[in-house]
């Protein structure tokens, strides 16, 4: 089974699959919160290793602007050229503002923020000393300026300026290389956490590909076993409908033998005796109409209800079994048979025999005639027809019959009911000779058209041949017979219901 149910009949997952769903779903999950979370401390890490990486470029650009600062006044000293102390007054205005960016990126760092206001004074006070220097010279010339250097401490404020600028860039480039030490390992941190994760997930599908390779093939094994039993179920429906069919055409010819009987009875016996009491009547009347008429008018009214109990007896042996289907064969009987049915129940019914119809033997001469028999027992009572014609044709191999009516028409889904036992007896008929019976509406969708094809050889012979196409007939010609149902005029609504 690969589904449960819930109490309100539902189908659902199993537990056990819901849960490595879910567990699939949460190390998903994780993994991105974890990429988000590394991908925050990587970036945090980056941006310190960048900044002491700038704060180190900084200084060493501190120490390089004080050196040009000295190196302009020494040249402007050489020269007396104003041009030389260009670089000085740009130094005084760029140190400023290195200072101010260096205050800001070594906020986080108390020591080196120590360091750096002790450079920013020692740095201001060369400015101070340079710039003492440069007046002493415009006043004096360049032999004060000897005198002052003689005394002047700015050797000594340059190198302890120098001095920092190296501790501060040592002390920037140990800071540079732990921060490098803390994001390599927060890489790694990364990276294991990430491998982790992905092991997790391929665990987690190895596990579903598992249970999927398992339900497929148990869903082939179970179809695989449902395909025999739907075989089995198959071979077991053909085989009892084989029986019933052959237990359908048994019971048909128990019952056409039984009919024959009683129709053998009934006329030999029945017959005789009715024959021997309209004898006697006929021959008491005569003796009692000149003693007694009044006894003589009621054996005449006697003899007058013996006839019609004769009439009826005879109806019933001729449904039983038509005696003209014996003496003169089956269009003689199917001739008589149409022309009684019209009789009775005022419907005209033509019927039309085309080709030697009399050489089919007793089985198939008694399955036409029941089955047209059947067919207008049904127009007699549901069809509301105004007219019939019975088509009987000799054709390649068989006998081809055709029933049309112009009644009301038949419901062909009511037709294949199993409670249409009519339309299931001539059916039974036809193929118990080997032959095929369709109902279908009429031309136009007027009347019912009942086609039925009779094989004259075996059935267990070569097929029947399909019911037969031809061209429109011909004036004066035969009418072939899968035709007929097209080429008749119809006024009315075909074949009522069985």
């Amino acid at each position: 089974m690969y589904f449960t149910t819930d109490p309100t009949g539902k189908p659902r997952l199993p537990f056990y699959k819901t849960m490595l769903c879910l567990t699939c779903v949460l190390i998903l999950i994780v993994n991105g919160v974890s990429l988000f979370h590394n991908l925050a401390s990587l970036k945090a890490a980056n941006f310190l290793q960048s900044q002491s990486a700038r704060v180190s470029d900084k200084v060493q650009y501190l120490n390089v602007l004080m050196i040009d600062a000295e190196s302009s006044m020494r040249g402007y000293f050489l020269s007396g050229s104003e041009v030389y102390l260009g670089p000085l007054r740009t130094a005084s205005v760029e140190v400023e503002k290195q200072f101010s960016e260096l205050k800001v990126l070594l906020a986080d760092s108390p020591s080196q923020l120590k360091n750096l206001a002790q450079l920013q004074t020692l740095v201001g006070r060369k400015f101070n000393n340079m710039n003492q220097a440069v007046d002493v010279y415009r006043q004096g010339g360049l032999s004060d300026i000897v005198k002052i250097a003689v005394t002047s401490d700015s050797k000594s404020v340059m190198d302890e300026i120098r001095l920092l600028v190296v501790i501060m860039a040592q002390e920037q480039n140990e800071l540079l290389a732990a921060r490098s030490h803390e994001f390599y390992r927060e890489y790694q941190n990364a990276v294991m956490l990430g491998i982790g994760i992905n092991v997790a997930a391929i665990l987690v599908i190895v596990l579903f590909y598992r249970l999927i390779r398992r339900s497929f093939f148990s869903r082939i094994a179970t179809q695989h076993a449902l395909q025999r039993a739907n075989e089995t179920l198959e071979s077991t429906v053909v085989l009892r409908t084989e029986q019933l069919s052959v237990l359908s055409r048994h019971l048909i010819s128990v019952s056409e033998e039984e009919k024959a009987r009683l129709a053998r009875e009934l006329h030999d016996e029945l017959g005789a005796n009715l024959t021997a009491i309209n004898m006697d009547l006929n021959a008491v009347s005569d003796q009692l109409r000149q003693r007694s008429p009044e006894l003589a008018e009621m054996l005449e009214r006697a003899r007058s209800t013996l006839v019609d109990t004769v009439e009826l007896k005879r109806r019933i042996v001729e449904n039983l079994r038509p005696s003209l289907l014996d003496n003169l064969g089956l269009s003689a009987a199917l001739h008589s048979y149409c022309e009684e049915f019209g009789s009775v129940t005022g419907v005209p019914c033509e019927t039309l025999v085309d080709g030697e119809v009399d050489v089919a033997g007793p089985m198939q001469a008694i399955a036409v005639f029941r089955i047209v028999q059947e067919a207008l027992n049904n127009i007699a009572k549901y069809a509301q027809a105004k007219q019939v014609i019975v088509h009987l044709a000799r054709e390649a191999g068989g006998l081809f019959l055709e029933v049309i009516d112009d009644g009301i028409g038949i419901d062909i889904e009511a037709a294949t009911k199993p409670k249409s036992h009519g339309l299931l007896g001539m059916r039974e008929r036809a193929l118990l000779l080997g032959g095929s019976l369709k109902v279908q509406r009429g031309v136009n969708d007027v009347g019912t058209c009942i086609e039925s094809f009779i094989p004259l050889v075996n059935k267990n012979a070569d097929p029947p041949p399909p019911l037969p196409s031809a061209p429109h007939p011909s004036a004066g010609g035969h009418i072939p017979s899968s035709q007929l149902c097209s080429t008749l005029p119809h006024t009315a609504p075909g074949l009522g219901g069985q």
